[in-house]
């Protein structure tokens, strides 16, 4: 009877003893910390050009496409021709039909001009004929003939003006004759070559600015536009393309020009690397997909991996963007899931004889996986990971199982 008790008594004391915790356990150790700014970003040329329209007129059907390669002052992006006259009313076609019997009027006034100065003037002619005659004879005296010779150049001056005023007639028909022309009007089509021919002929060529690719295409379909309306976008893909940034501005105080910068998941296998170029001194507002306000900094970032490793990246790709703004080669860090919050500071819990230790620590820089240790700890400490609420100072713990 007394070994069944005690055998007993021992098997409920095996029951009921306080067992060890399981934790994960990690290590205290040196090794390179890189904290980073991690924002979403897109890429952009930075010296896009948007072709205009440099006059306004009929823009041809454009035949090139986004992707197109182009010469600076070479390729032919787009044509123009002269726009078509628009349409009149019945009152503004009654008045010019007027305006042009008016020219037509006018017309035959200066030539019936032209026809009395030059009976005047073959009338000066022979009179200064005869007055040198008679002048040379010594019958008329040098004040005649140099009444003669002045109605002469008088009478030539009225020719001359006359001939003057037939060409300003003549040029207003034609002005008035041109406003009855309308869009329908064949007449400035050549009757000798197809409308086509004649087109082609008559368009201006815009060339493109750079050399580059073409972006995009605005207008494409053939249509009247008016001057400086934008016909298509030319950017160098492959030697100015740049990344923006939309960081937070309290983000952005932290970073300066000249930051390294990891550019990650832009569809490639291996990330990029880059270099901020610059922070904008202006801020704008942004709401974010939760419609919370944020003030926002444009950070420009400059590739510096060759251009082999990114021949595919185009204007408007997304990506990600890691800036490092503090990076140390041999640090002493601890996984940040061992930190917690104890008495206003950090502190974690250190494995010393198989139990743990609650041991406070200063904390530097972190960047949310690993944590900087200033003072606390020494390298090479066992510390708990993610320690639960129940686990306090002196409380006994072993290593958890992987396979548990």
């Amino acid at each position: 009877m007394f070994a069944i008790a005690l055998t007993l008594v021992l098997g409920f004391v095996y029951a009921f003893w306080p067992r060890p915790a399981l934790v994960d356990m990690g290590i205290v150790a040196r090794s390179a910390m890189v904290v980073t700014i991690d924002e979403e970003a897109r890429t952009r040329v930075r010296d896009a050009y948007i072709v205009s329209a440099p006059i306004a007129g009929r823009l041809l059907r454009v035949d090139v496409e986004p992707g197109d390669s182009v010469t600076g002052g070479e390729t032919v992006i787009a044509r123009m021709t002269p726009a078509l006259p628009s349409a009149i009313d019945m009152r503004t076609r009654e008045q010019a039909r007027a305006g042009v019997n008016a020219a037509q009027a006018g017309l035959r006034v200066a030539r019936a001009d032209l026809n009395s100065a030059m009976a005047s003037q073959d009338l000066a002619d022979a009179q200064l004929v005869r007055t040198r005659t008679l002048a040379s004879s010594g019958t008329a005296s040098p004040a005649a003939l140099e009444q003669a010779e002045r109605e002469k150049r008088v009478a030539d001056a009225a020719v001359d003006t006359a001939r003057a005023a037939i060409s300003m007639r003549e040029a207003e028909l034609a002005s008035s004759r041109a406003s009855l022309i309308e869009f329908n009007d064949g007449a400035s089509v050549s009757s000798e070559a197809p409308a086509s021919l004649d087109t082609d002929a008559r368009a201006i060529p815009l060339t493109a600015p750079i050399s580059g690719r073409i972006l995009q295409v605005v207008q494409e379909s053939e249509t009247t536009i008016a001057a400086g309306q934008p016909i298509l976008e030319i950017g160098d893909i492959s030697h100015d393309l740049e990344v923006v940034a939309e960081l937070i501005s309290t983000d952005a105080v932290r970073v300066s020009a000249g930051n390294r910068v990891i550019i990650d998941n832009w569809g490639g296998d291996v990330p990029l690397s880059g270099t901020v170029d610059r922070v904008e001194p202006w801020g704008f507002t942004k709401f974010s997909a939760l419609g919370v306000e944020e003030q926002r900094v444009n950070t420009i970032i400059r590739f510096t991996s060759p251009l082999a490793d990114r021949v595919n990246l185009g204007h408007g790709y997304r990506v990600e963007a890691q800036i490092v703004v503090w990076e140390s080669e041999d640090a002493l860090t601890v996984p940040s899931s061992a930190l917690f919050r104890h008495e206003g500071g950090w502190a974690v819990f250190v494995v010393t004889g198989g139990k743990a230790r609650l041991t406070p620590v200063d904390v530097g820089r972190t960047n949310g996986q690993q944590a900087e240790i200033l003072a606390g700890v020494a390298e090479a400490a066992e510390i708990i990971l993610y320690p639960g609420p129940g686990l306090a100072d002196g409380t006994r713990v072993e290593r958890r199982n992987d396979n548990t």
